[in-house]
């Protein structure tokens, strides 16, 4: 027998169909990886320009706006069927965006640089070559995570409604 074939068997944790059902998540990790984080080729740069740094330019609603976009592509990775430990770790990721990306122009700098989808499309690549099983503590771990990703982005949305209506409330003279 192959020894490449043998290991590919070895690392087999679901069923053939299961493993299908995981892999057909990768091309929608690729497009928002694309578009988010190298849509745009810069001349002259080695590195691309996505939306994601550009959204980062507005304040408040480019961070949710880049943010809801990735979190929208992580639950339907979860419908899917992906390891709850690699969600935790692509959460991480959208987690360290969006709490940098709160600093303007920095955040944007720092998109430009950090790529989170990008990241995430990586680490669902390295998983499907080589999958493991996860223990309950990365279960616990994730949940953690996700609830501070969650927790990111709603105390953006309350900052950045709280700094419309100051700017709304001293527009008025009120």
């Amino acid at each position: 027998m192959n020894p490449q074939k043998a290991r590919e068997i070895e690392w087999e944790i679901l069923p053939p169909e299961d493993r299908h059902r995981r892999t057909s998540v990768e091309p929608i990790f690729k497009w928002v990886a694309l578009i988010m984080d190298r849509l745009i080729r810069i001349p002259g740069v080695k590195r691309r320009l996505g939306l994601n740094p550009i959204l980062d330019l507005v304040p408040g609603f480019g961070d949710i706006a880049a943010a809801a976009i990735s979190v929208s592509v992580l639950v339907y990775g979860i419908r899917r069927g992906i390891p709850k430990i690699l969600l935790g770790r692509m959460a991480l990721n959208v987690l360290i965006n969006e709490v940098v990306g709160i600093v303007p122009i920095v955040g944007s700098v720092f998109a430009f640089w950090f790529t989170a989808n990008t990241r995430n499309y990586q680490l669902l690549r390295e998983h499907l070559d080589t999958p493991n099983r996860s223990t309950k503590t990365d279960k616990i771990f994730v949940g953690a995570v996700l609830g501070l990703v969650v927790l990111v982005i709603v105390a953006g949305t309350i900052g950045t409604f709280l700094i419309l209506y100051t700017l709304a409330k001293l527009a008025s003279g009120s």
